[in-house]
């Protein structure tokens, strides 16, 4: 994630704002009716952004000679779903390419991709298939944001690896490398990812809940008994 500017061809900085930009006008159209329907989700709207931007920020070394950090797209993703994540995403994104040097204008559609859609779309799949099953709230929320964090490095490595394919092994070759450089510290990370934002929901259920149930982010039960074992 955060291809910076330059870096691809220009046919792939094309080929990823075609992919996305569809994703991002649908993403604006969910997030006006969300807003339109409950202007008390705002302050959750800006909690969730806040994350992504914060967490997303932490630029930090690794042992391989690149770059890692978390990405915060799970929490948004459960409250809000992937497709206004992607809306949060791309502004975010943006602000970082202009005042941080992290990414680019010309990468920022690749950028999106990894980080504001196919994360949140993986995590979103996890947080359905999760939801109204006994496993505890706090684990699917957990594994909603760690695998979000880690399709969004599979998916950076996957659009470095089309671009620059090895001479020897091609695209699943140049992927399998760019996969080992990130997959060192990106593990890690994303586990720590998980368990910060599991315990941000958590609060979030104990100072909140009525935006929660509002939004039916879980079953009404699920949340209540949370409340009460705190």
């Amino acid at each position: 994630m955060h291809i910076m500017e330059g870096f691809l061809p220009l046919q792939w900085c094309f080929v990823w704002w075609i992919i996305a930009l569809p994703c991002l006008i649908f993403g604006i159209y969910r997030l006006k009716k969300i807003v339109d329907a409950d202007r008390e989700a705002l302050p959750l709207l800006g909690v969730t952004g806040g994350f992504i931007f914060i967490l997303s920020s932490l630029k930090l070394p690794s042992v391989t000679g690149s770059c890692s950090h978390p990405t915060g797209t799970g929490l948004s993703t459960i409250c809000f779903g992937p497709w206004i994540t992607s809306v949060i995403c791309a502004i975010v994104l943006l602000f970082q390419s202009l005042f941080l040097a992290h990414g680019g204008l010309s990468t920022l559609g690749a950028n999106l991709v990894s980080m504001g859609i196919v994360g949140p779309l993986v995590g979103y799949g996890v947080y359905r298939a999760l939801r109204d099953t006994r496993v505890n709230m706090y684990l699917t929320v957990f594994l909603v944001c760690a695998l979000a964090d880690l399709f969004t490095y599979f998916t950076t490595s996957l659009e470095l690896a089309l671009a620059y394919p090895a001479e020897v092994g091609g695209v699943i070759s140049s992927f399998i490398l760019f996969m080992g450089i990130f997959a060192i510290t990106q593990v890690p990370l994303a586990i720590v990812e998980g368990v910060v934002l599991a315990l941000v929901f958590k609060y979030i259920v104990q100072l909140k809940p009525d935006i929660l149930l509002r939004l039916k982010v879980f079953p009404e039960e699920k949340i209540r008994a949370a409340r009460s074992e705190a």
